[in-house]
């Protein structure tokens, strides 16, 4: 058990569907969580949600974990974690004007390109990366339109922005990694005059920016009393849920790399340099140490069970399917259209080669599937330069069942590491917890790994022949060219 003098580290994560925090002991050790629920509005490609009721969230969770740890600790720090790209518009006092557009609201979709032409390819060279229509850089151009007050001084905010500024009393600098989608360059922490000039927004109204990791403020009293968090507490700028996720599972020096499978697959590492490509939807976030975090999301991942075996129990399918040898047919497994990473193809759709022979083998096609398009995420990223040789952290929903992680292994040919605590919020908590002291170092103490799955070189060796097969249908359809020639596929 902690001394009493031992200092607590707040996380808060803002996802889709609630709000998390977690109060944790510098050793890792977790004193007090608490949720509360979140709910949205979707319609005709829109998706709106009501920033109070995320500050509202944000109050009840942190009141929760800081109750369950008790008051005899200090609270040595606060970073907040959000949904990447949900923007709003708020007035100088931090009143929302209207309701907050989603990191997948559309409406703005039709516009994208024309803006991304306009900042042109110089801007987009110091951000990293050419933006994709999902990015909120066209959603905050829309909102600037349509919802700036001329004169007002109102403000364009993400969702992480607007909570810290609630927890300050007053607006805060926001961290390049909420800000990358919007536009930000993560290098000189500035809004590259291009990209404002093709929002048409006053620079005034966009927050001045900051890297991840860094003080932004202390709660304030009015903060204090909705939160729990004792007046005075640093607030530190945190980053996007995928980075949170990345700091929960420790994989933050260059060579490892986290492995995130939940609805989609997510897949981020660390590098001393910066690495990113357009064609394949790799895009790198300035990590707190100055160092880079490469990754993609690809848009197939677990989520394509609910919808190809809807009304299943996964658990039973797992235990009939037969996931150590070839399924009788090859699934690509994306659902609706459209792939971002490991190739950037807006009019992909997934696909099945040959015929299942029955829910069982489909069911184990469709697995195969996910860890195929995995295992050609890390070749494409290695191709680019990544280092990607070592074990992997694997975090998301799908690591609850263990055929599924044994086969991602065996896939892989590495191992495989299930860290703890793998939420994002207990990635801001070890965030707060950093002060000046390198990312690594901390999580070395607070990252605990609960268990190893070993690949099988004699089933990675069985699922070869369908792995390539899959890779060449991709080729074939001119979506991704492989990033080595099928000769040269080998284990790793």
């Amino acid at each position: 058990m902690a001394e009493p003098s031992a200092p607590l580290w707040v996380g808060i994560d803002v996802g889709t569907q609630g709000v998390r925090a977690v109060a944790a002991h510098g050793d890792g050790t977790v004193a007090g969580q608490g949720a509360a629920p979140l709910r949205g509005t979707r319609r005709d490609g829109r998706h709106e949600q009501d920033p109070e009721h995320w500050w509202e969230a944000v109050g009840a969770a942190c009141r929760t974990a800081v109750e369950q740890a008790g008051h005899g600790h200090p609270v040595g720090g606060v970073a907040v974690c959000a949904t990447s790209g949900t923007v709003l518009a708020a007035d100088d006092g931090l009143r929302p004007l209207g309701p907050a557009l989603m990191y997948d609201d559309g409406r703005a979709a039709d516009e994208a390109e024309p803006l991304i032409a306009a900042a042109g390819g110089e801007a987009w060279r110091r951000v990293g990366a050419r933006p994709q229509p999902s990015w909120a850089f066209p959603r905050l151009a829309l909102l600037g339109r349509r919802a700036l007050r001329p004169g007002r001084g109102d403000l364009l905010l993400h969702q992480a922005d607007f909570l810290t500024g609630r927890l300050n009393g007053a607006p805060t600098a926001a961290d390049t990694s909420h800000a990358l989608k919007s536009g930000a360059d993560p290098l000189a922490a500035a809004w590259p005059d291009p990209v404002v000039e093709a929002m048409g927004v006053p620079p005034a109204a966009l927050p001045a920016l900051t890297a991840p990791g860094r003080p932004i403020g202390s709660v304030c009293a009015r903060a204090a009393a909705h939160t729990g968090l004792p007046q005075g507490t640093p607030i530190v700028a945190g980053m996007t849920d995928g980075c949170a996720a990345q700091l929960a599972s420790g994989a933050l020096e260059p060579g490892r790399w986290n492995s995130v499978l939940g609805t989609t697959l997510v897949l981020k590492g660390a590098s001393e340099h910066r690495i990113a490509d357009g064609a394949s939807g790799v895009y790198s976030h300035r990590s707190p140490d100055g160092r880079w975090w490469p990754g993609g999301a690809s848009s197939t991942g677990a989520g394509v069970l609910a919808s190809a075996f809807p009304g299943v129990d996964p658990a039973v399918m797992d235990a009939a399917a037969d996931l150590e040898h070839p399924a009788s047919a090859v699934v690509y497994p994306l659902v609706g259209q459209g792939e971002r990473f490991p190739f950037a193809a807006p009019q992909a759709r997934g696909f099945t080669l040959g015929e299942p022979k029955d829910e069982a083998d489909r069911y184990a096609a469709t697995l195969q599937g996910v860890a195929f398009v995995e295992r050609l995420c890390f070749e494409r990223l290695g191709a680019l330069g990544a280092e990607v040789g070592g074990p992997v952290r694997v975090t998301g929903g799908a690591v609850a069942s263990a055929r599924w992680t044994q086969l991602r292994a065996d896939v892989l040919g590495r191992p495989l590491e299930v860290p703890e605590n793998a939420a994002p919020a207990f990635g801001m908590a070890l965030l707060a917890a950093c002060g000046d002291t390198p990312p690594e170092r901390v999580a070395a103490r607070m990252v605990r790994i609960r268990a190893t799955v070993e690949p099988r070189p004699e089933v990675g060796e069985r699922l070869e022949g369908a792995y390539a097969r899959l890779v060449d249908a991709l080729a074939e359809r001119g979506w991704s060219a492989a990033p080595q020639g099928a000769a040269e596929r080998g284990r790793r």
